[in-house]
């Protein structure tokens, strides 16, 4: 009788912490304004252009828990067709941005597209606070779909840069960023978050095949951008 009675002591003590414990979390996921896809729509760099980039952001903000928040997808789209470009950094708000266990990544644009910003893989979480696979994991996915240059802005118009605009899963190219900021050699590309290099591949480049055959697999980076 003494043991039962102490185990169900233990059991409710355990249950009354792990209670204790949740709204932390789901607090923590709240406010959450910053993650990196735990999967993309699987149609490689075809997203659906930016509005379809939006909405699989916004999608799994709201199974982690802060979908009341307006998402973008940090992505840049060349000029073409009478369109002028659009500039990532101009698409994601204006910070602080923190990720699910409430870590910040960076307090502004200009902390974000410096030296000094704190996305390492550590702390580039997906919306369930987990880490993504990066470079010596089996499969690297670190590659992060941007088509960005380091400042933020979108590449010129000619040489595609954005997989069409984010529409093609064929032919083209999109230039991407490390998530853990590592690479092949110990140059500032590789250790680029935003602006690492263009996918490349036997398909055109922009296929799933192609992202993963290079260590990604159509991720994006999500900011709340209120």
């Amino acid at each position: 009788m003494i043991r039962i009675e102490r185990s169900a002591t233990i059991s409710g003590l355990a249950l009354a912490m792990a209670l204790l414990a949740a709204p932390s979390a789901q607090a923590q996921s709240a406010d959450m304004t910053f993650f990196v896809t735990s999967s993309g729509p699987g149609k490689g760099a075809d997203l659906g252009g930016l509005e379809g980039a939006d909405a699989q952001c916004q999608k799994l903000a709201q199974a982690g828990g802060a979908g009341t928040k307006t998402w973008r997808a940090y992505l840049s789209t060349q000029a073409a067709d009478g369109k002028p470009a659009v500039n990532a950094k101009d698409r994601i708000g204006k910070g602080p941005w923190q990720n699910a266990k409430g870590a910040v990544i960076a307090k502004d644009l200009a902390d974000l597209h410096g030296s000094a910003n704190n996305l390492t893989k550590q702390t580039a979480l997906s919306e369930k606070g987990e880490v993504i696979n990066g470079a010596g994991d089996t499969p690297n996915r670190h590659d992060i779909l941007t088509g960005s240059q380091a400042d933020g802005t979108a590449f010129p118009a000619g040489d595609d840069k954005t997989c069409k605009n984010w529409t093609s899963s064929t032919q083209g190219a999109a230039v991407v960023g490390h998530a853990d900021r590592k690479g092949l050699r110990d140059d500032e590309p590789s250790k680029s978050w935003n602006s690492s290099h263009p996918s490349r591949g036997p398909d055109g480049g922009c296929s799933q095949a192609d992202l993963k055959s290079t260590g990604g697999d159509g991720l994006l980076y999500c900011f709340a951008a209120n």
